[in-house]
């Protein structure tokens, strides 16, 4: 929402006798005008509207107490290895799956290593669709190398964020609805509904 701020400018009484000091008068009114338009800016600072055709966020929150959340297994290593998704994880990173030097992709621990450490699974509804949502961390390494993974009900649709020591990987896989800039605010939303809670990495207050 915009606000506008009316200003009202007051001319002083001496200002107004037969004998004005114009200068004076022009001091007094380059005043106003700069506290006025001052005044503008800070109404209005924190509400001008973001450029056309910027992507929105979509709305999620987080489904607590729902068993679809252990569709695939009941910890990080179970979903991983269960023969319905395990193939699409291996896909949702492609060559970032195994240590870089390994041969894997940019990861120097490769995704893998990330679900060692297993969070909770939870369900969370974003943009009016449902996840199973799994966090998991790098053992020795929790506070800095963290995943998140959505799993979308039926399976159809993964997403990704890993957090490599200061560096935000995102991924996805499935429908054609995803792109480079729609996958991240889907998984970010997501992360945001489920640190309501508190944080939803193992081994992190």
């Amino acid at each position: 929402m915009l606000y506008y701020a009316a200003v009202f400018v007051t001319v002083p009484r001496h200002a107004r006798k037969k004998h004005v000091d114009k200068e004076a008068l022009m001091r007094y009114l380059r005043r106003v005008g700069w506290l006025s338009g001052l005044a503008m800016l800070l109404a209005i600072g924190c509400t001008i509207a973001p450029p056309p055709g910027t992507p929105i966020p979509p709305a999620a929150e987080l489904l607590p107490g729902d068993g679809r959340a252990f569709a695939y297994g009941y910890s990080a290593d179970e979903v991983v290895r269960n023969p319905e998704v395990s193939d699409k994880i291996r896909e949702l990173f492609g060559t970032d799956w195994t240590p870089a030097s390994q041969g894997g992709g940019q990861l120097s621990l490769g995704a893998r290593a990330y679900f060692g450490g297993g969070g909770l699974l939870r369900m969370v509804r974003i943009g009016g669709e449902d996840y199973i949502a799994l966090t998991g961390c790098a053992p020795t390494a929790c506070n800095t190398h963290r995943v998140l993974l959505l799993i979308r009900e039926g399976g159809s649709q993964l997403l990704a964020r890993l957090d490599e020591g200061g560096y935000t990987h995102y991924y996805g896989y499935g429908n054609g609805d995803m792109t480079r800039n729609t996958v991240p605010l889907v998984v970010d939303s997501g992360l945001r509904a489920l640190r309501r809670e508190g944080s939803p990495y193992p081994g992190i207050s």
